[in-house]
């Protein structure tokens, strides 16, 4: 081997690194970019498949992985928040998004008239510009723009360079051999591009790879269609790892993938051998990259439109695939359990949607204290044992949920984030604390409540009109601190000011009156002191409910 033969090797690899590195920070960029989309997408997954495929194929071309995608699917759908029916969409849809990066490599060979837009052309002034406004700027946002054009850039630099090493040897008869292999035997080529899209984890970057010999003419088109068909069923390698050690229903997602690409690839492949038998020269000719990009996009939509209206039946046929154990019931879950499910480690491939899936589990974690205090405060009035057990109970479940919580907001904040992101994880963490503290004084309140139960302490019905008052305000002010982490609005924020100052002066008009009912002999002194510790709590846990709303208006 010569030294230019050392050298091309080297100038490939540089290229083929550059090419990967240039992808995933453009998809990073875009993904950080898109964050604040991410909420509005998960919303807009329904029951209808046809939304579902569109956003499955917008959220692809987003990111820039199929692969991603489906294991961000096969997260959800062990979390529960998507059923497999609107899986199959997402995933049907991710296919389609998955050819926009083949479109961006073809780029270079669309004609003379898209000169201008030739990799060796442009690149290096995307790569400056990105480099400027990453250094340069102020702006979080305009930092991630500069990382998706130095991303871009990179990608097209690794591609003028494997394409600049591999431009010397087109001629030899090793690529001919090669190629005339693989197209003559169409097993061994889905099997070569399963294979190489299995290693990279990509479909995007092996495609890219298959275009970038394609550009220097050595490339039959029977090998590339078969190749091309292979790695689609290679995408799918990434999300059946991710379901590894997953739910039963994580596993079917998974295999709903598979099949859907498998089913396709094979009626493509037969149809492929039966044109390429009758047509010899059609399938000895080259193929160029665009023609690489036509048959990808036109496959995947092909299969889609065909497989569309049997979503029902793929989601019965992963059921076959993964079947139930034999005596495998569905056993009553936990709260926690739930929690667990939802804060899936699979999400973590769009730190958007991990961000968004923490958020909503906070959320829950507070309508459980919500109920948790309600029934507190109704133990306090009616003495029952059932409703101060049950607030012990719960309060364990609250607990053990702070735990959680905060383990994955640990995680979550170790991800790309962007700066606003970062700050909003920042609040989570301090919402979980508030919330928990809440759960710790509805616990309190049960203790009150139990103490008077157990020494029969009765409050005289003014003190429990009192109560009542200043009880009500309380979880009103708690319920919109809630709401307002749920819907971001200020009008919660407001409210949530008023009720904590009318707290704070009923805290102080009911304690005055208090200690005139004890002066004048109305109310027993032991009754008295617990009178006095449960609106302390109340007044506390008012202050818990100003701080969360606080966070929120933080972040608005």
């Amino acid at each position: 081997m010569s030294i230019s033969d050392i050298s091309s090797l080297f100038g490939f690899l540089g290229g083929l690194g550059m090419f990967l590195y240039g992808m995933n920070i453009m998809a990073d960029g875009m993904q950080r970019t898109a964050g604040g989309k991410m909420k509005q997408f998960l919303g807009m997954l329904t029951n209808n498949r046809v939304m579902a495929v569109a956003l499955g194929a917008l959220i692809t071309a987003i990111i820039q992985s199929s692969g991603a995608t489906t294991v961000m699917v096969v997260g959800f759908v062990s979390a529960g928040v998507l059923n497999l029916a609107q899986a199959v969409g997402v995933i049907m849809g991710a296919n389609i998004g998955t050819t926009i990066t083949a479109w961006i490599v073809s780029m270079s060979q669309l004609g003379d008239a898209f000169e201008v837009m030739k990799p060796a052309f442009y690149a290096p002034l995307i790569i400056g510009i990105g480099a400027l406004l990453m250094v340069f700027s102020k702006k979080q946002k305009r930092k991630q723009v500069g990382e998706i054009f130095v991303g871009l850039g990179l990608l097209f630099v690794g591609l003028d360079f494997m394409s600049g090493s591999i431009s010397p040897y087109t001629d030899a008869p090793i690529f001919a051999k090669a190629f005339a292999l693989l197209g003559g035997n169409p097993i061994l080529g889905m099997l070569i591009g399963l294979a190489v899209t299995a290693l990279l984890q990509s479909s995007s970057a092996s495609v890219g790879i298959l275009q970038t010999l394609a550009m220097n003419g050595i490339v039959t088109t029977n090998a590339a269609i078969y190749i091309t068909l292979g790695q689609n069923i290679g995408s799918c390698v990434t999300a059946l790892i991710s379901s590894m050690g997953g739910s039963r229903t994580a596993k079917r997602a998974a295999a709903i993938h598979l099949c859907f690409n498998i089913i396709g690839s094979i009626l493509f492949g037969v149809i492929g051998l039966v044109v390429f038998t009758v047509s010899p020269a059609i399938a000895s000719s080259n193929i160029n990259a665009v023609q690489i990009s036509i048959f990808h996009t036109v496959f995947n939509l092909t299969n889609t439109v065909l497989l569309f209206p049997f979503a029902n039946q793929l989601v019965k046929l992963s059921g076959i695939i993964v079947k139930e154990k034999p005596g495998e019931e569905e056993i009553e879950q936990t709260e926690e359990d739930v929690a667990l499910k939802h804060l899936d480690e699979r999400i973590f491939e769009s730190p958007a949607f991990a961000l968004e899936t923490a958020s909503l589990e906070v959320i829950h974690m507070g309508q459980i204290t919500m109920g948790n205090l309600d029934r507190a405060i109704k133990a306090l009035e009616s003495g029952s044992w059932d409703d101060i057990n049950e607030v012990y109970k719960t309060e364990k479940t609250i607990n053990n949920m702070e735990k959680m919580l905060t383990e994955y907001l640990i995680k979550v904040d170790n991800l790309s984030l962007t700066e606003h992101q970062k700050l909003v994880v920042a609040n989570l963490f301090y919402s979980v604390s508030d919330i928990e503290r809440v759960g710790d004084h509805s616990d309190n309140l049960a203790e009150l409540a139990q103490s008077m139960a157990e020494k029969n302490y009765r409050f005289s019905d003014t003190a429990l009109s009192d109560l009542k008052s200043i009880s009500d305000v309380v979880q009103a002010a708690f319920e919109h601190a809630v709401l307002a982490r749920q819907y971001g609005n200020m009008d919660d924020v407001r409210k949530v000011s008023q009720l904590e100052d009318e707290v704070d002066n009923l805290e102080e008009e009911l304690r005055e009156k208090h200690i005139e009912r004890l002066s004048s002999g109305k109310c027993t002194a032991s009754a008295g002191i617990v009178f006095l510790d449960i609106i302390s709590n109340l007044e506390r846990i008012s202050d818990h409910a100003y701080n969360l709303a606080g966070y929120v208006k933080d972040e608005m």
